[in-house]
């Protein structure tokens, strides 16, 4: 093995550095410790509206504030399915730890940036419970995995997490700053459309009889976005239903992907424009689709249980037309079992594992690059029109201290332009935004969590600066064994100078988004959101944030833009307050704007039988 480097300072630990300046960065104290909590209860509207309110009580068959409409469904591998978890920094109900009672991510224990951010599903998997039908792993690859992750580490729930930034009584345990320069980067046809209620009293959007629902825009009131669509389930799903992919918007369309379909669907009416079927279960998508609407979907290479994630076919998202399919290369090693996770940068996209990864182009299929298999290995990557990130894992000396680095590498040969390494033991876990470019890193054992910016050529920008505040970025996906989804964060936004991050606040009250300055991390303004609603970061629009306004019993969702020099959320649609609970009933919710047109789709479909299953709400489109 390879001795550590010989930059790293004693202990790895300490704020973000210039690389020209000397000196060692000093060791953080030892967190406090919490004792567990219990989880929250669910947010819960009063008994009794105020007169003239709608009623409290959500619609018959459909979940209420983001909560699924029947029990608590086993989710992969045996592991209990929570509700929509927003991510890092999330407020979450915990859960027992996969092995006994242990609390887990880290415990609800707060740290810089209060400790690991969250994600929606345990990174480190526990053995997965027996299953009578397709999706599950074999049981050779469940003791496998199960050996492993008892091995590493027990990564379990999701919590609230708080920033600290310098001059905070904690000081982040961030990388070494160094940055140092490299030498060695066919078309299904139309089916019949979901059921769609279009909003004229016609359809079964609300999963009754043609007809027997009500006008979804009857109620509307002055100002108020119309309804343009509401779907139902139309696919046979497995037992534990299926993870929905998506939704993205490209042109005039609306595409998601669940189980063996691709689908795209008209933003006007919710109308099935066209779909793609695939002959194994779908296992992962990039975050975004690439240039002109390409995008390349991974499904497994059988429908035996624990088949790997490793087929991959590209479908024109404008046309519904399937291009080039392939296999990606099987991959070998102690960690061969390892689900591969999809990025697209500039005209690549890579499917990557803990043992292996690999660039395509993304127009043809051709393998552009494999990625380095030496004491450094890419894990995983996040990419836009232009960039590609890398994530590696890096052996050591020490097989407790393991070495991880951030690197953008050329889409074309995958070769490092330049390498960031963080202190050892801190492992990047989210790229927030590709350019500029902010990462998410973490630290196990001290249960520390960072986000730090850094500028072009890979040294330190800033560390982010958090104050006492909690904060909550969604970062869902799909579940992953041994790998990771660098993208899909909602809940943040970058460009220029500039970096979003919206406030975790209690039901019923306001949350804030902050702007933190990116030249040096700290806040720069605050806007708060109306209505003692909750407001998201989606992304940018035309220099603006974009963000979405959780309805609530009472009020509808809205979509607005907050200015970059701040001020109150400017409203570009408010939705119907008739139908607030139908669109807080979206279990996980994905989102997507363009066009003029908001869409907001669950992000699983599950329920106890057939006939349930087909009422199940899948997709809703606003528009003026």
């Amino acid at each position: 093995m390879t001795q550590p480097p010989s930059n790293q300072p004693p202990g790895g630990f300490g704020a973000p550095q210039d690389p020209n300046q000397g000196g060692t960065p000093p060791v953080p104290p030892q967190m406090p410790g919490q004792p567990p909590q219990m989880p929250p209860t669910p947010p819960q509207p009063p008994a009794q509206p105020p007169q003239g309110q709608p009623p409290a009580q959500p619609p018959q068959g459909q979940p209420g504030y983001g909560y699924p409409q029947q029990a608590p469904q086993p989710g992969p591998y045996g592991y209990p399915q929570q509700p929509q978890q927003p991510g890092p920094y999330g407020q979450q109900p915990q859960q027992p730890g996969p092995y006994g009672q242990q609390q887990g991510p880290y415990g609800q224990q707060p740290g810089p940036y209060a400790g690991y951010p969250g994600q929606t599903q345990p990174m480190y998997p526990p053995a997965p419970a027996p299953t009578g039908g397709s999706g599950g792993p074999s049981k050779n690859r469940t003791v496998l995995v199960a050996a492993v992750a008892a091995a590493v580490v027990a990564v379990a729930a999701v919590t609230t997490w708080a920033v600290v930034g310098k001059g905070d009584d904690e000081k982040p345990a961030v990388a070494n700053p160094t940055a140092s320069a490299s030498s060695s980067a066919g078309s299904a046809a139309p089916q019949p459309s979901e059921s769609a209620d279009e909003g004229d009293g016609s359809g079964d959007g609300t999963g009754g009889d043609k007809g027997g629902t009500d006008d979804l825009n009857a109620a509307r009131e002055a100002g108020e976005a119309k309804v343009n669509f509401l779907t139902t389930n139309d696919v046979d799903l497995p037992r534990n239903g299926s993870e929905v992919f998506g939704p993205w918007i490209v042109g005039d369309t609306v595409v998601k992907a669940m189980y063996k379909g691709v689908a795209g669907y008209s933003l006007a009416d919710g109308a099935k424009k066209w779909q793609v079927d695939l002959p194994f279960k779908l296992c992962a998508t990039p975050a975004q689709p690439g240039a002109d609407g390409l995008m390349v979907f991974g499904y497994e290479e059988s429908a035996k249980d624990g088949a790997k994630c490793s087929m991959l076919q590209q479908i024109d998202l404008k046309t519904g037309k399937a291009g080039w399919k392939k296999a990606v290369p099987k991959p070998t090693g102690l960690f061969a079992f390892s689900d591969n996770t999809l990025a697209i940068g500039g005209n690549t996209v890579t499917a990557a594992g803990s043992s292996s990864a690999y660039g395509f182009s993304l127009t043809d299929g051709r393998q552009v690059f494999t990625g380095p298999t030496g004491d450094c290995k890419p894990y995983a990557y996040a990419g836009d029109a232009t960039k590609l990130i890398a994530a590696s894992q890096c052996r050591t000396g020490d097989v407790n201290k393991e070495q991880h680095t951030v690197s953008e590498v050329d889409p074309n040969t995958g070769k490092p332009k330049w390498t960031y390494k963080l202190a050892l033991t801190w492992e990047v876990d989210k790229v927030y935004s590709v350019n500029p470019l902010v990462v998410s890193a973490f630290q196990r054992e001290q249960k520390k969590w960072s986000v730090v910016a850094l500028n072009p050529n890979g040294s330190v920008r800033s560390q982010i600066q958090g104050g006492k505040d909690k904060f909550a970025p969604s970062c869902g996906g799909g579940f992953v064994i041994f790998g990771r989804n660098l993208q899909g964060c909602t809940g943040v936004a970058a460009a220029g100078d500039t970096f979003y991050m919206a406030t975790d606040a209690a039901y019923g009250t306001s949350n804030e988004v902050v702007a933190f300055d990116l030249k040096n991390g700290k806040p720069k303004w605050r806007s708060k959101a109306p209505e003692e609603q909750q407001m998201t970061p989606l992304r940018m629009e035309g220099g603006e944030v974009l963000v979405y306004v959780a309805p609530k019993y009472d009020k509808g969702g809205a979509v607005a833009t907050i200015a970059p020099a701040g001020g109150a959320p400017k409203i570009l649609l408010k939705h119907p307050v008739s139908v607030s609970q139908i669109e807080s009933g979206f279990f996980s919710a994905g989102y997507a704007y363009g066009g003029g047109t908001f869409v907001v789709a669950a992000g699983r479909v599950s329920a106890s039988s057939d006939a349930e299953e087909k009422e199940i709400k899948t997709m809703m489109g606003f528009s003026k």
